[in-house]
């Protein structure tokens, strides 16, 4: 595979075209496959500290393990100098699609507290509207 700094180049755009911290945000997801990149998503690249948010905490400790070979990885796909450190942080929990809810109907004899006289009303505003 060929660098993305190489590939740019050749590319021949102009300068300040791709920022370095697009391209580490772009370049994440084939350094660490198909399968970490759904877990996770580059916000942002600070002082060469790449800022990754992860899904919980289980993929946050498992992704802090295997930091210094995804560190590789990074290097050998944006070639070096770029990433120095990635710091893994909980992003907020997505909360999944839900159904409208439709809202009841209130009805006011359901405010009147006494039974009997809900009912009365109930009566009178049956006979009201026939």
């Amino acid at each position: 595979m060929e660098r993305a700094g190489r590939l740019i180049v050749r590319m021949k755009l102009p300068a300040g075209a791709v920022s370095i911290e697009q391209l580490t945000c772009r370049g994440w997801g084939v350094a660490v496959g198909k399968r970490i990149a759904r877990h996770t998503r580059p916000i942002g690249l600070i002082d060469r500290r790449l800022v990754v948010e992860v899904e919980d905490a289980v993929w946050q400790k498992q992704l802090f393990t295997l930091k210094t070979q995804i560190l590789a990885k990074l290097e050998e796909v944006l070639g070096p100098h770029l990433v120095h450190d990635i710091e893994f942080r909980l992003g907020l929990p997505r909360r999944l699609p839900q159904r409208a809810m439709h809202p009841k109907t209130v009805d006011e004899a359901d405010c009147i507290e006494d039974p009997l006289l809900r009912i009365i009303y109930r009566e009178s505003r049956k006979r009201e509207s026939a």
